[in-house]
């Protein structure tokens, strides 16, 4: 399992590949797999931890792109999210997430989303509950033994 991580005011998403003694090494997953550190002033966020708004409860992220993959049948998004429209965006989202919290998920909110699903597919990974569902002791060290435990 990997700890697949957003780090704030960088683009893309990024591998957990070790913990330094202050800070965070992690590898960017856009083909370069660049190394590199992030502190602990950078806002880091693992994408087990987001989930979407809807009109009930709110949906843990692994979902939402889950439903996705299945829309799009693993492969990349179909919808060009950078040049639709906030209507087209809206009803595109709605078939993958039918009651989505309209009110509270903006159209840049979809926009990311499908950028990450993109990612995450280009990056071969489609089993999206098995990486990014949360795991039992849900940090970093747990999830670390867990990985050489098995």
């Amino acid at each position: 399992m990997e700890t697949i991580l957003s780090i704030a005011g960088k683009p893309g998403l990024y591998k957990l590949v070790s913990r330094g003694k202050m800070n965070l090494i992690v590898e960017a997953l856009d083909g370069t797999n660049r190394r590199m550190p992030a502190f602990a002033s950078d806002r880091v966020t693992s994408l087990a931890d987001i989930a979407m708004y809807t009109d009930a409860e709110d949906i843990p992220l692994w979902q939402v792109l889950k439903n996705l993959g299945e829309k799009e049948q693993s492969k990349t998004c179909s919808l060009n999210y950078k040049k639709c429209s906030a209507a087209e965006l809206h009803d595109f989202f709605a078939e993958v997430l039918p009651d989505y919290d309209r009110d509270r998920v903006h159209d840049s909110d979809i926009k990311k989303l499908i950028q990450w699903y993109n990612i995450l597919v280009n990056n071969g990974i489609t089993d999206f509950e098995a990486v990014l569902a949360p795991t039992e002791g849900d940090n970093v060290d747990a999830r670390m033994e867990a990985e050489t435990a098995e």
